[in-house]
């Protein structure tokens, strides 16, 4: 796995800020001055790929882009996977994300100022679309197993993993890089925050996402990239390669409402049959990463779900949105990265910024703070805009 967030940039950094509960969001004035109504974001630091990537690899690479190589990268390495094991093996890729905002606009502007296509140069075709990741790890990695983009809102970096994982339970790959990325630039989030979506707490950036609380006032958004190499159990045995667990179960679902109106019942029947698929009841969930991400109406709807299925269980659960913010297209995968680390290290990390319940949460067995905990089954859930829903159980091994 790799990680690039704003909770730090490899693995051990993510680690310690996911125990000690630390806050990756900060406050960007430029958003302001751009025209949001909210200045909040993750505050993730942008790769710096000259002298690591010949130019004629970096001009096609978006910001997300850039993140998710530097995610793969780290990916790649814990896995053993090297330019001579690509060379002898068909590695699939599938990353989810949902939007590549700056270089359209920027070609927009050039478009509109000088009204001549010729100097618009070659790169921002491939940084501009929404599987701009893909096309720039399979020609940076030579990548020549399947190769596409999952574009499902909020939940688009969750369905890549489900995807890769169904691809190799099928027999059809046998290693598969799945991911999601998100850019964070202020063009990028415009549109989200005309909604009054976003957290209004200015001054308060670190205490401004606040899953399940009941002042909750929005959501933060963030981004970054995150990586995980899915591989088939034996054929990861038989070359030695070190296994940080298993994808256990996939499920998915559909609302059937309003393009942004969250459901229970969606979130339900998507947690239910990913646990169907894994072969796991309620009673044998350690953690559940909750999607929530500090709206009022989201987080409502996940309770009322989560509540269903494990009131009076052990579970426990939290939100590592309350850290990160919204990451958005990357999301899904990123909490997968923060669930596995956390089932390595053996502790749950906390639901900071949770100080008073309202009527859905106040059931719910939230950590409030950092929990001690064996963790051998983890439930994450992700749901995005358009009612998609996507939920996944990962076990240890």
């Amino acid at each position: 796995m790799g990680i690039w967030s704003c909770l730090g940039t490899d693995v051990a950094a993510v680690a310690q800020s996911l125990r000690a509960g630390r806050s990756g969001i900060g406050y960007d004035p430029l958003r302001v001055e751009y025209g949001y109504q909210s200045g909040l974001t993750g505050i993730v630091e942008m790769p710096q790929l000259k002298g690591v990537l010949h130019r004629r690899l970096r001009v096609g690479l978006s910001e997300e882009a850039a993140y998710a190589y530097m995610a793969t990268r780290q990916a790649f390495e814990q896995a053993g996977i090297d330019d001579a094991f690509l060379d002898s093996h068909e590695v699939g890729i599938i990353f989810g994300n949902d939007s590549s905002a700056k270089p359209v606009i920027e070609a927009a502007q050039i478009m509109n100022e000088k009204h001549d296509s010729a100097l618009l140069g070659s790169g921002l075709i491939f940084q501009s679309m929404n599987s701009t990741v893909t096309m720039n790890l399979s020609a940076i990695y030579k990548i020549r197993g399947v190769n596409f983009t999952v574009s499902a809102a909020c939940a688009s970096g969750s369905h890549s993993i489900g995807l890769g994982y169904m691809m190799i339970k099928q027999g059809l790959q046998d290693v598969v890089l799945c991911g999601g990325a998100q850019e964070t630039n202020h063009y990028s989030m415009a549109t989200f925050d005309a909604l009054g979506a976003f957290s209004k707490r200015n001054l308060d950036p670190s205490h401004a996402s606040r899953p399940f609380d009941r002042d909750r006032d929005g959501l933060i958004p963030s981004g970054g990239a995150a990586a995980l190499v899915l591989e088939d159990y034996d054929h990861a045995v038989a070359r030695g390669a070190t296994i940080l667990g298993e994808v256990a179960g996939y499920g998915f679902s559909s609302n059937g409402g309003g393009i942004s109106q969250p459901s229970d019942e969606g979130s339900f029947i998507a947690m239910s049959r990913a646990m169907q698929d894994a072969g796991v009841t309620p009673d044998s969930v350690d953690y559940i990463n909750a999607h929530a991400t500090s709206t009022p109406q989201g987080d409502m709807f996940e309770a009322m779900a989560i509540d269903r299925l494990f009131r009076g269980r052990r579970a426990l659960v939290s939100s590592t949105k309350s850290m990160t913010g919204h990451e958005c297209w990357m999301a899904g995968a990123s909490e997968i990265v923060y669930s596995l680390i956390m089932m390595r290290e053996g502790f749950v990390a906390p639901n900071i910024n949770f100080e008073n319940p309202d009527e859905y949460s106040a059931h719910l067995n939230l950590a409030r703070e950092t929990v001690e905990r064996e963790l051998d089954v983890v439930l994450s859930n992700s749901f995005g805009f358009g009612g998609t829903n996507s939920a996944l159980v990962i076990k240890k091994l």
